[in-house]
């Protein structure tokens, strides 16, 4: 189906209508393939119109010319219990000149789940007059699965928010930077953020989302609490959400559960970058011998186009605390780790933990994921993330460095090195080959790292390297920003290095401008290695290579889950949990390629 101009006015719509559809089943999505090509080809939309309900819902936008080229669109449509129907509007403003088509249009997954004639595994639930056997983990989660509402029924509302009456029990944390905003339809800024919510599918919901714009700036963060929840005992108390994470600056979304009030806890989940414009289902198992509060921390990314929304969050098998978590006093660390090692029963082959004296395999150290209670594990390895902010180099460190001359070996102070610097202490002049602001902060007083061309000669080489990383996943990457300008830089180099092997994984050479760039490399599995970040000098001393805002990416390894996988889950060969969206993806999920075989 395409469009034919075949009338000239100031402004004219094609349209193309669907049939009119009575309901559709939770997982539903509309896809097609679109053509819009042309100088004055002008935008198209695709609008849903609900039976009640006045106002359209646009699902879609294409804005103007998009090449000579077929793109397929996906839409999200989800649980829609009215009658509804699908409008296509083709718009040019004045002159129009192009092509416009439609093709391959399909419904997938929109039909309610099929009845059962019986449903008697403990982890599923037999819908009411339906008859349909589903997920007990779909019971109480704002969302009709079964298509006659009784998963939603006898819900307790103190375990639900869908945002549409408010923020329920949740409340805004008054030590972050801004506050997550509750809206109708989409947000203010285009290219990112939804259009519509997930409890509803149309501009009539609410939901809360992050503004990543002005005058917000990189690395500030909006936090979401929780009500108090009581120990799960030998229960387990199970959280889930929904999010969209939308635009081409979208930065991180994490969750944290503590159980100290005045601390920000330790790290359950969290999401890096673009994920699609659609809703994402998060499932997550909480064990706590404590009464806990839950965290949910946006943060903003480098731009506009980073906005971040959550809807329909809900527990189920949890207890409200009616009392206060205790608080820590701030004059001592509520983390520090005991320098002796305690009484323990370890093997030579196991760590430590320096709290308790409990084991855990030598692998477990330094791989991203705390083991430990009081996370000794990790308090001598490489820092997830780190913005120089402190004046330390989390973890990072240089060899010790030795330049030769004849037969002697000469140490000295003059080398080319890695050294912590900021604008603020910049000599003049000194800005046309140096940062003189720092990524994090974009402030004069801002830290970051730099390799100082001021010392040593051309050729010569400065490393900084991380403390050894036993393990990671297969999907672990780093994220970093570069600073090179000047005009006779040398060349910057990520490097992964074994006891026996060093191989290169990235490499950067010349002047980039005088800006920060972004920089990913990937890692996927690896053990036993280090990263190292090598900084070559160029012919002078106009040309520092500077580094900031260096982060690990999904680096913790897979670990087996102590329940079956879920209906969302796929089961690897080696019995880890994986997200079925990560199937036939190219990208080794299951650590094992279980997850990439053409047998699925």
């Amino acid at each position: 189906m395409f469009v034919l101009k075949n009338r000239s006015s100031i402004s004219h719509i094609a349209r193309l209508q669907s049939p009119k559809f009575r309901q559709t089943g939770s997982n539903c999505t509309l896809s097609f393939w679109y053509y819009n090509y042309g100088q004055s080809v002008g935008a198209a939309e695709m609008q849903l119109f609900v039976d009640g309900l006045k106002q359209h819902t646009v699902l879609w936008r294409a804005y103007y010319n998009e090449g000579n080229q077929w793109l397929k669109a996906v839409i999200q449509l989800g649980r829609l219990p009215y009658p509804f129907q699908l409008s296509l509007d083709k718009i040019s403003l004045g002159f129009y000149d192009g092509i416009s088509a439609i093709d391959d249009i399909a419904f997938e997954n929109c039909a309610l789940p099929p009845p059962a004639l019986r449903c008697e595994s403990p982890n599923r639930f037999w819908c009411r007059d339906t008859k349909a056997c589903i997920d007990s983990l779909l019971v109480c989660d704002l969302v009709d699965d079964c298509g006659d509402g009784s998963d939603e029924d006898n819900c307790n509302p103190d375990l639900q928010c869908n945002f549409e009456n408010g923020l329920c029990n949740w409340e805004q944390d008054i030590w972050d930077d801004f506050d997550w905003i509750r809206i109708q339809g989409p947000t203010p800024t285009v290219n990112t953020g939804p259009l519509k919510d997930h409890t509803t599918g149309t501009v009539r919901g609410h939901y809360l989302y992050m503004e990543s714009s002005e005058p917000h700036l990189f690395q500030d963060k909006a936090i979401l609490l929780s009500p108090l929840f009581n120990p799960s005992g030998n229960g387990t108390c199970i959280f889930r959400f929904h999010y969209h994470m939308f635009g081409k600056q979208v930065y991180k979304l994490s969750v944290f559960q503590r159980t100290v009030s005045n601390t920000k806890g330790w790290l359950l989940w969290y999401k890096f970058g673009n994920q699609g414009n659609r809703w994402i289902r998060q499932t997550l198992f909480i064990s706590s011998s404590k009464p806990f509060q839950i965290l949910v921390k946006g943060t903003v990314g480098d731009g506009f186009t980073g906005d971040i929304a959550l809807d329909d969050m809900s527990f189920l098998g949890c207890t409200l605390y009616s009392g206060n978590l205790p608080t820590v006093s701030t004059t001592t660390s509520g983390t520090s780790v005991p320098a002796t090692v305690p009484m323990n029963n370890c093997t030579e082959k196991e760590f430590v933990c320096r709290a308790s004296g409990h084991c855990i395999q030598m692998i477990q150290k330094c791989d991203f994921r705390p083991d430990c209670s009081d996370k000794s594990d990790e308090s001598t390895c490489a820092m997830e993330f780190c913005d120089f902010e402190d004046k330390t180099q989390c973890g990072w460190y240089q060899p010790a460095s030795e330049h030769k001359s004849g037969n002697y070996s000469i140490h000295t102070t003059n080398i080319f090195k890695w050294e912590l610097g900021r604008g603020a202490n910049l000599y003049p002049g000194q800005e046309k080959h140096c940062p003189l602001t720092d990524h994090t902060t974009f402030t004069e007083e801002g830290w970051y790292l730099f390799a100082d061309s001021s010392n040593g000669e051309f050729g010569h080489i400065a490393d900084i390297t991380t403390p050894v990383i036993s393990l990671t996943g297969p999907k672990c990457k780093i994220l970093f920003w570069n600073h090179m300008n000047g005009s006779t830089i040398g060349s910057l180099e990520v490097l992964c290095k074994t006891s026996n092997k060093t191989s290169k994984l990235w490499t950067q050479s010349g002047s980039q401008g005088p800006q920060w760039n972004r920089a990913e490399v990937f890692l996927g599995i690896h053990s036993n290695f280090q990263v190292v970040f090598r900084a070559k000098r160029g012919v002078s001393y106009m040309g520092d290579v500077a580094v900031d805002d260096i982060t690990f990416e999904n680096c913790f390894p897979l670990v087996i889950p102590g329940r079956p996988c879920t209906s969302d889950e796929f089961t690897c060969a080696n019995k880890h949990c994986i997200p079925k969206d990560n199937l036939c993806d190219f990208v080794n999920d299951c650590a094992d390629n279980s997850d990439e075989s053409p047998t699925i």
